[in-house]
């Protein structure tokens, strides 16, 4: 029977030891330590179980040694500092849709891909908010540089896309620049459509997946609720989303406002189903509308637009050559089609049956689908592009003057974030502070009951106890007041994070913290 075994080192230790700064460099050299097959008796046996023992006493030493390269190492320079807000990103700003397509990660796979971004090296927390305008991958970092590089073979790895051309298009920011960046996304202020409401469902969608997934930890988590109370507040203080800014829903919107209050179930006509007629339908759709007809040559694109509207809304199909049998069914008729002629003239509308209050012709074409000659007729009001483009223009104007306002607000509510989350900077060394004072406590107990405690009760022994206890809590008690603040005065959270360097310096708890980081992504693996 033979016996073999060895030390081997991590691979994610030998990527921590490598000097990032140094590519040629290689990982602090761990041992390794071979046993030779042997023929097994009862010598041999105590041999094996020595030569164990020293293999495990040379792990634990070789552990102890790479941690005590680790801090005298290169990469002492980043770890030390603080964990870094990440975020990488493809946008409809920047990258082409077919690129977008290839990245996009479903929201059944967000949890799966924090899990695995944590995997990575220098990642500590993760989140994904992938729609179809944006892939953004928010992480914290050990490691700006490090951090960025695994991200990005990881994107490349999961869409097939090279690193080169991930790189060509993707953006980078960092801690303060991303809060900026992630509030004024929640707000709607990054969107196509300055203010559109959808985006803060998303990011509310971000939280709600996140919730108990290893990895959405404190301050990513913490980030996207921040985000949520931003993107309300903007909206809510703003108003930003309110009036169309765009010739499609301004056409909705113009008229729906045009309909006397008594047409609450107006009959609907959409002549087109082509780019600016789905629109048209999408934007009836979102305003309570639930039933309109659709005239168009062919009935597969009704079809598509039919698969992506609720069950509840009713679409139906007619054919281009029964258009005005279905005008004189509708109290509102929009049309957008290609045609370079019109499709109204004077004699088509003046023998259709009467409605209510006055037929509505809202025409977003161009050329127009509607003759001018229409609007001569008193049982009929016709609206065209350019009446329209005065309303969006509007809109748009007063949507720019409110984004001015909304910058204000995340700018307050930015610093709040951040203040949050320098305040957060603390706990670790609360906690190793108390470590270091209850095991100097506790070794010095045991010293004391090794020499002294023979004779003694396990009353007395107790008191012991739990007097070295009340002394350490007493003594901790004003460095304790003076390591908690919640963030809310700048001033205060000033003097707590000083009082926090200045205890690391003295009972070197910031090589300590430094240890822990590195032990829990070793350990991750």
């Amino acid at each position: 029977m033979a016996v073999s075994s060895a030390f081997v080192v991590s691979p994610k230790l030998e990527t921590l030891l490598t000097d990032p700064h140094n590519p040629s460099s290689s990982p602090a050299p761990l041992g390794m330590i071979p046993i030779r097959p042997l023929p097994m008796n009862n010598r041999t046996r105590r041999g094996l179980i020595q030569r164990a023992r020293c293999e495990i006493s040379a792990s634990k030493a070789a552990s102890i040694s790479a941690l005590e390269q680790l801090k005298s190492s290169a990469i002492d320079r980043y770890t030390k500092e603080r964990s870094s807000i990440v975020v990488i990103g493809l946008s409809i700003h920047t990258a082409p849709v077919e690129m977008r397509e290839k990245l996009a990660i479903p929201e059944a796979e967000w949890p799966r891909a924090i899990a695995e971004l944590c995997g990575l090296n220098h990642i500590e927390e993760a989140a994904v908010l992938s729609t179809c305008n944006r892939l953004e991958i928010y992480v914290l970092a050990l490691s700006q540089h490090r951090g960025v590089k695994e991200v990005t073979e990881w994107m490349s790895k999961t869409s097939g896309i090279p690193v080169s051309e991930i790189c060509q298009h993707r953006f980078l920011l960092y801690n303060k620049d991303v809060t900026q960046h992630l509030f004024e996304v929640s707000a709607g202020l990054d969107s196509l459509v300055l203010g559109e409401g959808q985006i803060l469902a998303q990011v509310k969608q971000v939280v709600k997946l996140g919730q108990g997934v290893n990895g959405f930890g404190r301050n990513i988590s913490g980030l996207f609720k921040h985000a949520i109370t931003a993107g309300k507040r903007v909206r809510t203080e703003t108003n930003i989303a309110a009036g169309a800014v765009s010739v499609s829903s301004a056409a909705v919107e113009l008229a729906l406002m045009k309909l006397p209050e008594s047409s609450s179930h107006a009959r609907m006509l959409v002549i087109g189903a082509g780019k600016m007629g789905k629109l048209v339908i999408k934007h009836l759709v979102a305003k309570g509308c639930t039933k309109m007809v659709v005239v168009n040559r062919s009935e597969e694109k009704v079809a598509a637009i039919r698969k992506e509207m609720p069950p509840s809304v009713e679409l139906i199909y007619k054919p281009l050559d029964e258009m005005l049998t279905c005008a004189a069914e509708a109290d509102v008729v929009f049309t957008s089609t290609a045609s370079e002629t019109p499709l109204f003239f004077k004699e088509h509308v003046e023998i259709l049956p009467p409605v209510a209050d006055a037929r509505l012709f809202v025409d977003i074409s161009v050329p127009r689908n509607v003759g001018s000659c229409v609007a001569d007729l008193d049982g009929a009001r016709v609206y065209n592009v350019d009446d329209l483009k005065e309303v969006v223009a509007a809109n748009k104007e007063d949507r720019m003057r409110k984004a001015m306002e909304a910058q204000d607000i995340i700018t307050e509510e930015s610093k709040q974030f951040e203040a949050w989350r320098d305040s957060l900077e603390t706990v670790p060394t609360i906690k190793k502070l108390r470590e270091y004072c209850e095991r100097n406590r506790a070794a010095l107990v045991e010293k004391f009951m090794s020499k002294n405690g023979n004779g003694m009760d396990k009353k007395t022994r107790k008191a012991v106890e739990d007097l070295t206890r009340t002394l350490v809590n007493k003594l901790l008690h004003g460095p304790m007041q003076h390591l908690r603040c919640d963030g809310t005065d700048s001033r205060t959270l000033r003097e707590t994070l000083e009082n926090m360097q200045a205890l690391n310096r003295m009972y070197g708890l910031d090589v300590e913290l430094l240890e822990e980081k590195i032990r829990a992504k070793v350990e991750q693996k």
